[in-house]
């Protein structure tokens, strides 16, 4: 069996020229994003009620993207490479600058960066902390308020924030540090989808 390639090869590899290199790339980091977050949404769904807040992909896992953590000059590398996608809106007081990348209907992949290198925001911290590499798994839930009301009182799990915040696009979010069966932490966010407009 082939030796998987190294973060940082796969981080090289999304702002390849090569569309092949890119796409085979961005598998592999979604595979291991959600594998860190696997046993924590298998738990999750035994919850009738919290399953029905979550939106399921095909394989009746909650729809998931994996947030990779890159350093600015490689952020604008990837960018680049594929086509330039639009900047999302985040908040102003949240350190942070990102773009999707999806790949056919399964492969989704939040790049992010930081918006002051030196700063104390969570991503420079990750940054400087661990290097580039998978900074998150964001899942989509119906009701971020009543999702974190069940994880954190039913599965004893609290929420970072004591109240949803505002995140990128209009949405409404939350995260959890969930500590994989590795004993490793993997940071996970609800995400709330703004309402669109009748």
């Amino acid at each position: 069996m082939p030796e998987t390639p190294s973060i940082e090869l796969l981080i090289q590899n999304l702002g390849d020229s090569n569309a092949k290199k890119r796409e085979d790339a961005a598998g592999i980091l979604f595979g291991q994003g959600l594998e860190s977050a696997r046993q924590s949404f298998e738990k999750w769904l035994a919850d009738a009620e919290l399953k029905g807040l979550f939106a399921l992909d095909r394989s009746a896992l909650p729809v998931a993207t994996v947030g990779v953590a890159v350093r600015d000059n490689q952020f604008e590398r990837i960018r680049s490479a594929n086509g330039s996608p639009p900047l999302s809106k985040v908040p102003a007081d949240q350190d942070a600058k990102e773009f999707e990348l999806h790949f056919g209907h399964e492969i989704r992949l939040d790049i992010l960066t930081t918006r002051d290198p030196g700063g104390a925001g969570a991503i420079a911290r990750f940054l400087e902390k661990f290097g580039e590499g998978i900074q998150q798994v964001e899942v989509l839930v119906r009701d971020v308020d009543r999702a974190t009301e069940i994880l954190a009182t039913r599965f004893g799990q609290p929420p970072i924030y004591a109240a949803t915040r505002p995140g990128a696009d209009g949405t409404r979010v939350n995260f959890f540090l969930v500590t994989t069966p590795l004993g490793k932490k993997v940071l996970i966010e609800f995400v709330e989808e703004k309402q669109k407009q009748a």
